[in-house]
């Protein structure tokens, strides 16, 4: 794997929380099933992450990976356009942790937003371990054992981007200066012709003096064009565009993904702990039941009460699932009191069952088969060790680690 072609290359994960409700199929595993016929996808169980807070109660981590990878093949994950794999599984990351860990100042780790926020909100649990503040560091060697050129986050996890590419910059100012660097460089341009070659300094001057960031761009592009030059001296170049050395890290970009609009049936966010989920896999009856049971506008007290959908729990629904004309009726019914609450529902509980119904299928002919969904992980891992070994070596080899 070379950082030249990174950037086609999406690395996501998950801590294994047992069994998923339709707040992560929204918010994450649909644009999961879209990313991964459009780029080189790498999904993973994050189950060493999940030890950075539930260590004092790990027998629950090995059941909630296999219901969770369930749900990801129900959800149209498909093994066959996406690498799915266990973290765990790839020691790699954690040697590429350890290495990692030699060059990040503290003070980096301390400042990440979610270090004292989590520790805030988890107030009932001892946080004050090395494992927790450094899961950030542990976040950036996952993303940079395989080079992935993009991450789909939220915009509430960008600052872990952030300190990704400060660290992957770090290590290439480090050891990405490999001997006869200068040598090699100019080597590699003479490779692209007259014509080229004078763009491409041109446009480096115009970036090195001037911070001129369509020159850097041109440059890039100019460099990854390039037919008769290997891969290692587009990686030299691309590292000499910004004054560095070769490199090795490249930095990942966040790959913002819209917040999820899925609600909760209270109408606050969709969520385990607060018990107003719908799960990937609930049974039809139940479904009908708890949609049912929504708080409606607390002003419709009786059937001839006019609403407001601007104060239910269920409008937030019709915005999910339902068409222009279906929240049209909704909002001039609830209103004027010409359909009741029940009437309201109907077309909701109609639209999760049509969405669940496959999902469900899918999910149970998975849960018949555990066998097949173990080959498919094991399967996963070994390419995803594949990739992790290729990028080890090199880290090694920068670090005067690789002894001959």
């Amino acid at each position: 794997m070379s950082s030249v072609v990174s950037s086609q290359r999406v690395l996501s994960g998950m801590r294994p929380t047992g069994r998923l409700h339709l707040g992560h199929y929204h918010g994450v595993l649909k644009n999961w099933v879209k990313l991964q016929h459009e780029l080189e996808c790498f999904f993973f169980v994050a189950d060493w992450h999940a030890l950075t807070t539930d260590y004092e109660n790990p027998q629950k981590i090995e059941e909630s990976v296999w219901e969770m990878v369930i749900d990801w093949l129900a959800a149209g994950i498909n093994p066959g356009s996406a690498t799915l794999f266990i973290q765990s599984k790839v020691p790699e990351h954690a040697e590429l942790h350890l290495l990692l860990s030699m060059i990040t100042p503290l003070g980096w780790l301390e400042r990440v937003p979610t270090y004292k926020d989590q520790q805030e909100k988890l107030k009932e649990k001892d946080l004050s371990t090395y494992g927790f503040l450094g899961y950030p560091l542990l976040q950036s060697a996952d993303i940079l054992i395989y080079r992935a050129g993009q991450v789909p986050v939220g915009a509430d996890q960008v600052a872990h981007i952030e300190i990704t590419r400060e660290v992957a910059r770090r290590f290439n100012h480090l050891y990405g200066r490999e001997p006869g660097f200068e040598e090699a460089v100019e080597a590699a341009i003479r490779k692209m012709g007259k014509k080229q070659t004078k763009v491409y300094l041109d446009n480096r001057r115009k970036y090195q003096e001037k911070g001129d960031e369509a020159a850097l761009e041109s440059a890039r592009a100019l460099v990854n064009d390039q037919q008769n030059i290997t891969l290692g001296d587009k990686e030299r170049l691309l590292g000499d565009l910004e004054g560095g050395g070769k490199i090795i890290l490249p930095e990942p970009q966040a790959l913002l993904t819209p917040a999820s609009k899925m609600p909760g049936l209270d109408g606050q966010k969709m969520s385990k702990s607060y018990g107003n989920f719908i799960s990937m896999r609930e049974e039809p009856d139940a479904v009908d039941e708890k949609i049912r049971r929504m708080p409606t506008d607390p002003a419709r007290v009786r059937r001839t009460d006019p609403g407001n959908p601007q104060n239910c729990p269920v409008w937030q629904l019709h915005e999910v699932y339902s068409d222009d004309s279906i929240r049209g009726w909704v909002d001039h019914g609830c209103r004027t009191a010409g359909i009741g609450c029940l009437d309201c529902k109907k077309p909701v509980i109609d639209a999760v069952q049509a969405e669940l119904e496959p999902i469900r299928k899918r999910a149970a002919d998975h849960s018949r088969n555990p066998d097949l969904v173990r080959t498919i992980v094991a399967e996963g891992c070994e390419d995803a060790r594949e990739a992790a070994r290729d990028t080890l070596e090199e880290v090694r080899a920068a670090m005067g680690l690789s002894y001959r």
